[in-house]
């Protein structure tokens, strides 16, 4: 197995370094990154490669779930929560977390954590980063929705806000962000600020100056821009809409 890269994510320079000891040791361990906001984190992981994060989960301005909501499905194949509180344990499994360390720990409990993360890294192969679900932080919970059940997404300055029947969530990602996660032959760009979830399309209607717009069954109407239209009509046809 190839030097395994990790990322230590607090905001309190003694637990990092207190982590970054134990790893420095394990000759399967290769290269180590501090961050201490899970902003950076964030900024670190969309542009290098890393195989194992340890992540706390109360941190100032950006916590260990927005860094989840954030990147969804560009975060590492294993994650460990690191905190002093237990109470989030769930949500982190929940999240898709491999191990969850409460502070303070012991050596022993470390090294557990660590093989649970080598095992999986040991078998791991990636596959194509579509979501199945999405994390979306709101009023302090973490949701988790399936992204089959969404209508329609809509750009909203530096925000995707997604449509679920009645409901409307904010992500924090760019539509851009997100369209990269989403599966191809369910969800397509019909106008530069709109993806519809194609089984969710009713019909197109005619309008006045020869555009048109895009019915769903719930009734929600939306732009369709001439630069998708031609794909759009083609997309239905092939999937008999």
């Amino acid at each position: 197995m190839a030097p395994i890269s990790v990322l230590v994510v607090d905001d309190e320079s003694g637990a990092r370094r207190n982590l970054t000891a134990l790893l420095r040791p394990d000759p399967d361990i290769g290269a180590i990154i501090e961050c201490d906001s899970g902003q950076k984190a964030i900024e670190q992981l969309r542009t290098s490669r890393c195989d194992l994060l340890f992540l706390d989960v109360q941190m100032p301005g950006c916590d260990g779930f927005d860094v989840l909501e954030m990147l969804g499905c560009e975060l590492p194949p294993a994650v460990i929560f690191v905190t002093a509180y237990d109470e989030y344990a769930l949500r982190a499994f929940e999240a898709g977390a491999l191990d969850y360390l409460l502070k303070p720990f012991d050596d022993a409990r470390f090294r557990r954590a660590l093989d649970r993360a080598k095992d999986k890294l040991k078998h791991f192969s990636p596959q194509p980063k579509i979501a199945e679900r999405l994390a979306v932080k709101t009023g302090g919970e973490l949701m988790f929705l399936n992204v089959a059940d969404v209508d329609w997404i809509e750009s909203v300055g530096y925000y995707a806000c997604l449509h679920v029947g009645a409901s409307t969530h904010v992500l924090r990602r760019s539509l851009l962000e997100l369209e990269r996660n989403l599966d191809g032959e369910l969800f397509m760009r019909i106008h530069r600020s709109i993806i519809v979830n194609l089984e969710r399309i009713h019909k197109l209607e005619l309008q006045d100056g020869g555009d048109y717009e895009v019915i769903l069954r719930a009734g929600d109407r939306l732009r369709l821009s001439r630069r998708f239209r031609r794909a759009l009509l083609d997309r239905m046809s092939s999937k008999g809409i």
